[in-house]
């Protein structure tokens, strides 16, 4: 969980806030990296983050005997 925030917190206010000018003197099909990190950049990131947040809580259930599987694996 702590990998995650820090994740989050260095792509939403470092890149998209505090770097935001370095990052601008590269372009990536002609769009600053900076603009692109602030707008698109930081909603993948985070769309990936909550993807690896229900992988690994699903893992846990499992593993501590409390996911919302049946015997044969299926969710019920």
């Amino acid at each position: 969980m702590v990998v995650l925030l820090a994740i989050w917190a260095l792509v939403s206010y470092v890149f998209g806030i505090l770097l935001v000018e370095p990052l601008n003197n590269i372009e990536i099909l002609d769009f600053p990296l900076g603009f692109w990190f602030a707008q698109q950049g930081s909603i993948y990131t985070f769309v990936v983050l909550i993807l690896v947040y229900c992988l690994r809580m699903d893992r846990l259930d499992d593993e501590f005997g409390v996911s919302e599987r049946d015997e044969e694996g299926n969710r019920r």
